[in-house]
């Protein structure tokens, strides 16, 4: 197979159509405003397309974990409505405030700095977070009272805006879920008695989104579901309707034909059984590529299936392919659309002991990231 554009090492392809696709999905799947969630670099697709891209799906918001990641995204030219909800203690919230960036609030501190924040003829807009049992971030119960009268009364006099009531699920189980889905509840309606009326109540990402109906109040964050991989064990993402949207490859750098006994890679993990062919891979650990997928992380090479043979290395591994016509230059797919025939986040992630979540946010800033749309 030809090898990658410009003779390039390594790169990403990010099908950004397969984002928008998935977002459409879920809105309909759901019947729910989507809050799609591009934190960390998009889940290592990249931020600012992958906001985009959910937006023209029909996303009507876009998270984020911190306001960096959420000025970052105005920077790019990325204007719709973004809340953040991790913060350093002490933070500053004016820049965030300014660039009109929607606040996570998690405590009476942060409520305040938001308050002092706002512009005379702007409040600035809060989702108050609230600490349903997965003992993170987010008011505690015995707070409630004080926090949402503080709330409303600064709503009252124009100093902040409430937009949302919202938490995170453990998915530990559905029995969990729903456990913490009522704790969640006794909240909303906590702040009800103190005269907060927010039009936005979101608890669900993508995996209680599509398994936990009950859950979507309307409104859901989709994070793993819009790059097109499931966040379930016993269903892919052909079985969900998504499209992965992210497809790793490297180019072959170096053919070697080597004997029986041959030791391949550091501590010769592995050691050839046969007459047989070796091919260089120009990917690793610093790029994201888990070592701990050492000796089974799955790869295409010429329509035909391998697996890494011996460790992974900093910046490459050796794949054994036996007498499989190969040469420098070929393309190696280490993941994408398994319903292409590619191998799956998935599989690298369960070689790597990991989940796919992981393998896609790794991969690291030397790969460089080629936008397509398919």
């Amino acid at each position: 197979m030809s090898g990658l554009p410009g003779g390039a090492l390594r790169e990403a392809l990010v099908d950004v159509g397969a984002i928008e696709d998935n977002v459409r999905h879920l809105r309909r799947l759901t019947e729910s405003e989507v809050i799609a969630v591009v934190k960390a670099d998009g889940y290592g697709h990249g931020a600012v397309r992958s906001a985009a891209a959910a937006l023209a799906g029909g996303a009507t918001r876009i998270g984020v974990s911190d306001t960096t990641e959420a000025l970052a995204l105005r920077r790019g030219g990325i204007d719709a409505p973004i809340v953040a909800w991790l913060h350093a203690p002490g933070a500053d919230f004016a820049e965030a405030a300014a660039q009109g960036i929607e606040l996570g609030i998690s405590s009476l501190d942060q409520l305040q700095r938001a308050a002092a924040a706002a512009s005379a003829d702007r409040p600035v807009a809060v989702h108050l977070k609230l600490e349903t049992g997965l003992s993170r971030n987010g008011i505690a119960p015995e707070d409630y009272r004080v926090v949402f009268a503080e709330a409303a009364r600064l709503e009252r006099i124009g100093r902040v805006r409430v937009v949302a009531l919202f938490s995170h699920l453990s998915n530990a189980s559905a029995d969990e879920d729903r456990a913490a889905l009522r704790a969640f509840e006794e909240g909303v309606g906590a702040a009800a008695s103190l005269g907060l009326a927010p039009p936005l109540r979101h608890i669900a990402a993508t995996h209680a989104a599509i398994d936990l109906p009950e859950s979507r109040l309307g409104c859901v964050r989709i994070g793993i579901g819009i790059y097109g991989l499931s966040p379930f064990d016993d269903r892919s993402s052909a079985d969900l309707g998504l499209r992965p949207a992210m497809t790793l490859r490297g180019t072959v750098a170096a053919v070697r034909r080597v004997p029986p006994g041959k030791g391949v890679s550091y501590g010769y993990d592995y050691r050839t059984e046969r007459d047989t062919t070796l091919a260089l891979v120009p990917l690793g650990y610093a790029d994201g590529v888990p070592r701990q997928a050492s000796g089974a992380g799955p790869v295409v090479i010429g329509g035909r299936r391998h697996r890494v043979a011996g460790r992974i290395a900093m910046d490459q591994f050796v794949v054994d392919v036996g007498d499989a016509p190969v040469a420098v230059g070929d393309e190696v797919v280490l993941f994408g659309d398994p319903t292409l025939g590619m191998p799956s986040a998935t599989e690298w992630a369960d070689a790597a002991a990991t989940i796919n979540y992981e393998i896609v946010t790794r991969i690291g800033p030397r790969v460089p990231r080629r936008q397509v749309t398919q």
